[in-house]
């Protein structure tokens, strides 16, 4: 499998364009702000040949450039239908003072096709199987998206924001909940295989064996402890 990103725009969200090869079909991952000209940088370089979109929750950090990403490139965009109405009300998402701090001049609304994630749900896109799980907490529509082992290829995990190399998705922000992350962390994370590589929403490349073994949040989620206040991190 073929993956290559970039943190994008002033939020240094993680956008990942995801193939079986170079050259071949791909969906793109997380197109956050400022993140259209990076798109099509690594579509040009590895002859890449989009086919979706893929969005892990709603927050504009990570789906400020939907419409022109799946414009330009005449693809669809999918979605969880509770995270839906960020695309065209982004300022709800983020509460309407900080919503109005952050939006400036950006444009949003959604592309002229938008397709509805389900948990469990298995995409078979660019001749990629991909599993989605419902993981609420950081939003209420926050997904994950997994491949299975492949050869001598570990599977991956798109986390988005719910697992950091380190630390967990905030959920201080409208729809956030605490308890509802660890259940999430627990039910999503936990059972996948210790080489599981993690492509997370922000910051560096994991692996599951690596935040079981030293991630407090992760840990707290195994013994089923009450959360603790939980880091600001993702928007």
């Amino acid at each position: 499998m073929f993956v290559a990103g970039f943190p994008a725009g002033a939020w240094g969200t993680n956008c990942y364009l995801v193939a079986p090869a170079a050259g071949e079909e791909c969906v793109i991952v997380d197109p956050g702000h400022e993140a259209a000209s990076g798109v099509e940088e690594l579509i040009r370089e590895h002859r890449l040949k989009p086919v979706a979109v893929l969005l892990t929750h709603g927050h504009i950090d990570h789906i400020a450039s939907v419409v022109p990403v799946c414009g330009a490139q005449g693809v669809p965009a999918w979605i969880h239908p509770e995270d839906r109405y960020m695309m065209a009300d982004p300022e709800r998402a983020l509460g309407r003072s900080l919503g109005q701090q952050l939006m400036g001049s950006l444009t949003v609304g959604e592309p002229d096709d938008v397709r509805e994630l389900t948990d469990g749900s298995v995409l078979e896109l660019a001749g990629l199987q991909l599993t989605v799980d419902h993981a609420p907490g950081h939003t209420k529509g926050s997904v994950t998206f997994r491949t299975p082992a492949a050869d001598d290829i570990p599977p991956v995990l798109f986390s988005g924001d719910l697992l950091f190399a380190g630390s967990i998705g905030r959920t201080d922000l409208p729809g956030g909940d605490s308890g509802a992350i660890m259940r999430s962390l627990a039910r999503v994370c936990l059972p996948l295989d210790d080489a599981t590589v993690v492509l997370s929403g922000h910051g560096s490349q994991t692996t599951i064996g690596r935040e079981r073994a030293t991630n407090p949040y992760l840990q707290q989620a195994a013994g089923a402890v009450g959360a603790p206040a939980l880091p600001r991190r993702g928007m």
